[in-house]
């Protein structure tokens, strides 16, 4: 399994390319998506899917021109769909840019819900708080988490000031994937990976 980190856009996301085995899975493609088009054709594999760990417009803008172009499904949780849809708007607020809408039907992440790129298979974790349909992404052959805006080097956490999101729930989702082995390897919605072991120090 080959993780290529993509960061993207104006908060700098981080976009996942996951390759195995001649195929691509695509985790947040938050923007650029001529940018990531580029990546995955140097990667010389086929794109067999997209997976949102959560709704917010800089982890989902470029969901619809990827989708289309590699004629592949997109995945989230169905408590986030109202943010998907509200992205547009979230982006022309807080960036001052036009933003193209998520025009896209999503099917449904769950708990236990299986992805599966090459060889290589990712089991989602719930993870509510920061948004209402957070998710991980979990693989336990390599220990990998993709973890979304759950939690950050140095021990941050995703932030919980929307009328939406719910602090009590982001500790218990940040509690649970604390609970994996110490080596597992976190890659978060922005800045630098780390693990489990470092975060919970």
């Amino acid at each position: 399994m080959k993780v290529l980190t993509l960061p993207v856009g104006q908060l700098q996301t981080n976009c996942y390319l996951i390759e195995d085995s001649g195929e691509v899975g695509i985790i947040d493609p938050g923007d650029d998506g001529d940018f990531i088009m580029r990546q995955i054709a140097d990667l010389g594999a086929k794109p067999v899917w997209i997976a949102l760990t959560h709704g917010h417009f800089d982890h989902v803008l470029a969901v619809t021109e990827l989708s289309l172009a590699y004629n592949i499904p997109v995945f989230s949780h169905p408590k986030d769909n109202f943010l998907l849809k509200d992205a547009k708007r979230s982006a022309e607020y807080f960036l001052g840019v036009e933003a193209d809408p998520v025009a896209v039907e999503t099917e449904s992440l769950f708990e236990g819900t299986e992805l599966a790129v090459g060889k290589v298979k990712f089991e989602v974790k719930v993870a509510p708080g920061h948004t209402p349909g957070g998710v991980c992404l979990y693989n336990e052959e390599s220990k990998s988490l993709f973890c979304g805006d759950l939690m950050f080097k140095g021990g941050g956490v995703g932030r919980t000031d929307f009328r939406y999101c719910s602090a009590e729930d982001l500790k218990k989702s940040v509690k649970e994937m604390l609970k994996l082995p110490e080596e597992t390897v976190v890659y978060p919605g922005h800045e630098e990976t780390t693990t489990v072991g470092e975060l919970r120090k």
